[in-house]
């Protein structure tokens, strides 16, 4: 696939992105420096002065901190890319500056070992994170040389590349070893994309093909008494997906984030290398994580305990973890799914992901971040129950781990690169996001801009046109995903304002035909609001219904409720009904619909239980997008309805 040069012009998108560039980038390079009053501390910015030799002190945080100004850089990078800022690019130059001088003489960074441990480098792979934040250097420093041709960073990390690259591999003297948390995997993959060097793209294949086997480089690590950072027992080896081989690999299993950054990783070295077991591996643990192991909203990972998978359908609404990191991930790998192959599915996935799980992760403010992301909360339990503390019933400003708000704004800021693909051999260029922008690319030698205008998410009409530069025709495959989001219309597409009939092919429309300069093409899309049932053996949501609009799934909330929420179930006819509301939560779709709550007498205070009465009266409630809850004041929130 070829990449064509896009920028989003898009009422609904284009907003997050102006909001990331304006508010979360400034606000998190404040909380890098600790200066957001009533946060937890990051200390990330301090701990590299340290390292750097311009303070005294003692390292602070998790052995991961370093990522965090690492993946604020690549969002500030992505800002850069579509609106230039001279007083931005100063900021992350000076970042730049710091982070070459805390490199060690050989290249070596990492501020915690640094400070902290200098003799104990690469001696506790399971859990040091030391390549993993390498990993996440890597990706900034492939993105800010793109967005400004500036050299400074990715020498930085090219210097430490390759002394990862003396010290891993098969050789003689080299560590036979990987990261407990994947992720240089796919950073490398970056680097050699954008250097050409191919010993990137070999030490990532390396480490992708290592992992898992025997033996197994976690237990010998273990063995030999690895020191410690957070324990010193037996590594639980499908925590890491280190438990077989990739390519053996059935289930996706352990922790949520590094699962999806492991096999963005495969699905990278398997279009890039041809390999055919890998793309299989990939296409095997696709279908379990997103079939069996995924929420409605696009999250995956159903227990805190590890942040991780658990077993099919288990998929609890209210110990949900659905940490936003893993949403990204998941949305990391569907995209490099659709580069493998272009299949809808694929899409629909990234595409629940992005509108549902990723966006509930921020606040419209852009200054408060959920890392966890329920589909039920009751805010009492939260507060009470043990159990449940993980669940957060607001947003919080900033986190002592901290990975998930530099990653948001890193995706959102990037989303360019998510809607479109270009087949320059086959003369096609695929539609996977609905998102107002602008393609250029080329096709049939000829220069071609695309223009795309959508209603999404609250409107399925979508408009696109099209300029051939040059004079006369281009012949060209437009493909058009057709989503999966409505079940009783269809699309209608119409060129030139006639009606066009197409082709299906993997889930998308196949439009083929001479293309002019000022063609235009309206695709226009049922938004249907549907009850969503979930299947038997998901425990959690057996009598009960979820609300989906487009691709934008819809919760209930106390604000306009009340509560409790349990007691609400829908009215044998719920005759749904939506409109558009400017002045709700910056303006959204709401819909309404027919329910009842419990009509019996009320409860006395010493009677938790008493004979069963079935009287119920009607109410009419109230759902909003559930990317959106938690806007108003605390209360309870749910997905998933009685009926």
């Amino acid at each position: 696939m070829d990449k064509p040069h896009v920028r989003i012009h898009d009422d609904f998108w284009g907003g997050y992105q102006h909001l990331v560039a304006d508010t979360v980038i400034p606000y998190q390079w404040e909380a890098l420096n600790d200066r957001v009053e009533g946060a937890e501390p990051s200390r990330a910015i301090r701990n590299f002065r340290i390292a750097a030799g311009l303070e005294e002190g003692e390292f602070y945080g998790f052995v991961f901190q370093d990522s965090d100004l690492y993946k604020w850089i690549e969002a500030a990078a992505y800002a850069l890319r579509r609106t230039p800022d001279p007083g931005l690019e100063r900021t992350v130059d000076e970042a730049v500056e710091l982070i070459g001088q805390a490199q060690q003489a050989d290249g070596y960074i990492n501020t915690y070992f640094t400070i902290k441990a200098p003799d104990k480098r690469w001696k506790n792979l399971y859990e040091a994170h030391e390549l993993y934040c390498a990993g996440h250097l890597f990706e900034a420093a492939v993105a800010y040389y793109e967005a400004t041709g500036k050299r400074r960073l990715l020498d930085i990390a090219c210097r430490f590349a390759d002394l990862i690259d003396r010290t891993f591999g098969p050789g003689e003297g080299q560590l036979r070893g990987y990261c407990g948390h994947p992720e240089i995997e796919l950073a490398l993959v970056r680097l050699y994309i954008a250097t050409g060097e191919e010993r990137y793209l070999r030490l990532a294949q390396f480490f992708v093909d290592e992992r898992g086997k025997e033996p197994n480089y976690f237990i010998e690590e273990w063995k030999r008494g690895r020191p410690p950072i957070w324990g010193s027992g037996r590594p639980n080896l499908e925590y890491n997906q280190a438990h077989l081989p990739v390519r053996e690999q059935t289930e996706a299993v352990g922790h949520s984030v590094r699962a999806v950054y492991l096999y963005s990783a495969m699905a990278d070295l398997a279009r890039l290398t041809g390999d055919a077991g890998l793309r299989e591996a990939c296409e095997r643990l696709w279908r379990n994580a997103t079939e069996k192991r995924m929420y409605i909203t696009g999250g995956i990972g159903s227990t805190h305990i590890g942040e991780a998978f658990t077993f099919d359908y288990d998929l609890p609404n209210d110990l949900a973890y659905a940490e936003t990191c893993a949403s990204i991930g998941l949305v990391f790998w569907a995209r490099r799914m659709l580069r493998l192959e272009p299949r809808s599915d694929y899409a629909d996935v990234m595409e629940r992901a992005l509108y549902n799980n990723v966006l509930a992760g921020m606040s419209r403010d852009g200054k408060h971040f959920f890392y966890v992301n329920p589909l039920e909360v009751w805010p009492e339990a939260s507060l009470k129950n043990p159990d449940r503390r993980h669940v957060k019933p607001v947003r919080q400003k900033w986190f002592g781990c901290s990975c998930c708000p530099p990653n948001v704004a890193r995706l959102i800021m990037s989303l360019d690169d998510y809607i479109y693909d270009i087949d320059g051999a086959a003369g096609r260029v695929y539609v996977h996001l609905y998102v107002g922008s602008e393609a250029r690319f080329s096709a049939g030698g000829r220069e071609v801009t695309l223009r795309q205008r959508s209603g999404l998410p609250w409107d399925g009409r979508v408009e696109l046109g099209l300029s051939v530069a040059g004079g006369g025709p281009v012949r060209l495959a437009l493909a058009l995903r057709v989503p999966n989001w409505f079940q009783k219309g269809a699309p209608a597409l119409k060129v030139n304002g006639e009606a066009c009939s197409y082709r299906m092919e993997r889930g998308y429309a196949i439009v083929e035909r001479e293309w002019a300069d000022g063609d235009r093409v309206e695709w226009l899309l049922p938004m249907e609001t549907t009850l969503v049932g979930a299947r038997p053996e998901i425990r959690a949501n057996a009598g009960k219904a979820a609300i989906q609009r487009g691709p934008l799934v819809y919760c209930v909330e106390e604000a306009d409720n009340g509560a409790p929420l349990a007691a609400l179930s829908l009215a044998e006819e719920p005759a749904l009904s939506e409109r558009f509301e400017p002045g709700l939560l910056g303006g959204c779709v709401v819909i309404e619909g027919n329910g009842r709550v419990p009509a019996g007498a009320d409860w006395p205070d010493d009677a938790p239980y008493r004979p069963l009465d079935r009287a119920t009266r009607p109410i009419r409630f109230r759902a909003i997008p559930y990317f959106l809850w938690g806007n108003r004041e605390p209360g309870e929130m749910s997905v998933w309805i009685r009926y």
